[in-house]
């Protein structure tokens, strides 16, 4: 099913001119999540249209799309069908099809392109590309059998952390691994398989850096920011990150050899460890917008998804600057959700719903931005008090 976008043909509606989409082109974005939300409101800012293919027909970005193909992400037809309403194609999130962006891929532009998909989506793949690409990890293991885990654990030590390769996300899809009897169970319940051992690291903190690249290369990341979590889930970003410059710096350079080494063309998170003898380790990265980026909507002058809109266009990249600091605090399941009246009731603090019908234990409705001006990030105490009825217990 697919509701018709204005009556203005394409060709009119977007002029090329140095293999940029022009004013009113119209931009595909796969998934129909928050991240696609605001990219498509980013977009709407530069003068673009978005139409989304995703089977939900009332999801966060079909509520400011222009249009939407409802469809399964390997259905054949609804690919068409969303391939013939826009002039080049994204996506917002993994867990879609690498077969179906294939398929799009050859009757549009898809931007970042399928083969950086499939990478992100197989941590044995990304694994073997980031470390191919001479950019130190975690030590890790393939583990196809139980027998393989056994000898991957006696060789990383435990504890160390047991995923599947594919479809996780937020914590879920791993086990932590404290002892030898931990391993048959935590085998026996992962899936898909294979699976991927990866060793116990002695971090100081986590962060993470999202890098723009354009069609002509340009590559240009944001301030590494470090990242808190809750319950596996991502709960607190600091921009910027309370770390050294030669390790932001470090981390930064990093990022840009991935997105080089991809190839890439879009928006790429890379998120990372320093550890406690202060060496930087990728951990895992993500070709697209990335919750430890919305902090750049209130804080930056182009917000990472004005910056993936603009390479997804193939329009001039802008520098990645702040003009604050900013604290960006995610709201997650009932509870949070319910201090919405005194949030937005709170001076000071930015609100960002997304949209979302159900409030579920665990899934992510929107967030709240803190702004600082720059270099005054202040310490925990100030940064609870800021934060008003969402500042963390003393549990957290």
């Amino acid at each position: 099913m697919t509701r018709p976008l204005a009556s203005v043909p394409l060709a009119d509606a977007a002029p090329r001119r140095n293999g940029a989409i022009g004013p009113n082109g119209v931009i595909g974005i796969v998934g129909g999540g928050q991240l696609g939300r605001m990219s498509a409101l980013a977009a709407a800012r530069l003068g673009y249209r978005c139409h989304i293919l995703t089977p939900e027909p009332d999801s966060p970005a079909a509520q400011v799309c222009d249009g939407i193909t409802l469809g399964d992400y390997e259905d054949p037809q609804a690919i068409c069908d969303f391939a013939a309403r826009v002039d080049v194609i994204t996506f917002e999130f993994e867990n879609v099809s690498a077969e179906g962006l294939d398929l799009l891929a050859a009757l549009k532009p898809v931007r970042p392109a399928p083969a950086v998909l499939r990478i992100s989506q197989d941590r044995i793949a990304e694994k073997s590309f980031l470390n191919g690409a001479g950019v130190p990890t975690a030590p890790w293991r393939p583990v196809e059998t139980l027998a393989e885990l056994q000898a991957a654990a006696a060789e990383l030590g435990l504890p160390a952390i047991l995923k599947t390769s594919r479809l996780g996300y937020d914590g879920k899809g791993q086990a932590l691994l404290r002892s030898p009897a931990d391993l048959a169970a935590a085998f026996e319940a992962l899936s898909p398989k294979p699976l991927i051992l990866e060793g116990f690291v002695d971090f100081a903190c986590e962060i993470s850096v999202l890098v723009a690249r354009g069609t002509d290369g340009t590559t240009v990341p944001f301030d590494t920011v470090e990242n808190s979590h809750r319950d596996h889930i991502l709960d607190l970003t600091y921009a910027p990150a309370r770390i050294p410059d030669a390790t932001a710096e470090a981390s930064q350079a990093m990022a840009r050899r991935v997105a080089e080494g991809l190839d890439l063309v879009g928006l790429l998170a890379v998120e990372m460890f320093v550890a406690a003898d202060g060496r930087v380790l990728a951990n895992e990265i993500a070709p697209r917008p990335h919750n430890s980026g919305h902090w750049t909507i209130d804080a930056c002058p182009a917000s990472q998804f004005e910056q993936h809109i603009r390479a997804v266009a193939g329009l001039p990249l802008l520098p990645a600057v702040r003009h604050s600091d900013a604290v960006m605090k995610n709201l997650v399941g009932p509870e949070e959700t319910a201090l919405w009246p005194q949030i937005v009731a709170t001076p000071g603090l930015i609100p960002h719903l997304y949209g979302k019908a159900e409030a579920r234990p665990g899934r992510k409705m929107g967030h709240v931005t803190r702004l600082f001006p720059r270099g005054a990030l202040p310490g925990p105490f100030a940064v609870a008090a800021a934060l008003g009825p969402l500042a963390p217990t003393p549990e957290d």
